[in-house]
């Protein structure tokens, strides 16, 4: 059972429906266990797949949604300049490939960030699932309600917001996904680069590390590799709401 307030550890998350940690983070809350025993017979686990390896790419033909069950997936299209454009990070719990159900194929790729299982759940089947179990279509339409609003606010991140707002948009973003996961909130693992990040918000790989280096030089945060602890959420959620920093003595910005 998750603590709360452990720091996150994906390698160590349990693996089948009816006894699996995140089972009500990508499937109904309440269904019943033996609804649960259905979906465990169309639910296929993987093995864990090694860190650069693909789920699926763009144009591979729809066959399945995807849970995450342990690691981290980058899921990314390449843009008209022939370079990667990363659209999102995605946690235990969490549903990839929803992209592909207008037209069946795959529009964008997923690729493992580091050692991953997953749990596979074949789009064929799904009706049927639905049929058997109307809460499970129900929490499609959650998940996918989910997608957009995830991808709105990537736009609003990158459209109308500073280079420090950004960053701090996108670590609160992670500590409010790693609480809902029963993990702490101050404390977790980054395993995207530095490059990763800031492709994915649009900033250069030294823009991300220069306020990275700032953000720690005054208090705001402890990086130590890839694990990062928030040492002060108050003046972090004040950057993200558009307070630049503007000294050590206000509580609320740094300078």
């Amino acid at each position: 059972m998750i603590e709360p307030g452990q720091i996150i550890d994906f390698s160590k998350i349990k693996a089948t429906c009816s006894n699996c940690s995140l089972h009500e983070l990508c499937l109904p809350r309440g269904l019943k266990i033996a609804d649960l025993e259905k979906l465990e017979h169309v639910v296929k686990g993987s093995r864990p797949i090694e860190k650069g390896k693909h789920i699926f790419r763009a144009e591979d033909p729809f066959e399945s949604i995807y849970a995450v069950r342990t690691g981290s997936v980058k899921v990314y299209i390449i843009n008209e300049s022939g370079e990667e454009q990363i659209i999102g990070f995605y946690f235990p719990g969490e549903i990839i490939g929803f992209d592909a159900i207008e037209h069946h194929k795959h529009t964008c790729s997923a690729v493992t960030l580091e050692t991953t299982t997953y749990c596979a759940m074949p789009y064929g089947k799904m009706s049927d699932i639905c049929k058997e179990i109307p809460e499970f279509q129900n929490q499609m339409f959650r998940l996918l309600s989910r997608e957009i609003s995830n991808e709105n606010q990537l736009l609003l991140t990158i459209n109308k917001r500073s280079a420090e707002e950004r960053i701090a948009t996108f670590l609160i973003s992670l500590s409010s996904r790693f609480r809902n996961l029963g993990y702490s909130a101050k404390e977790y693992n980054l395993p995207m680069s530095r490059q990763e990040i800031g492709n994915y918000l649009g900033l250069t790989i030294e823009t991300v590390s220069r306020l990275f280096t700032k953000f720690q030089r005054n208090g705001l945060v402890k990086i130590d590799r890839k694990s990062i602890s928030l040492e002060n959420l108050p003046a972090i959620h004040a950057i993200c709401d558009g307070f630049s920093e503007r000294g050590k003595d206000n509580k609320n910005s740094v300078a």
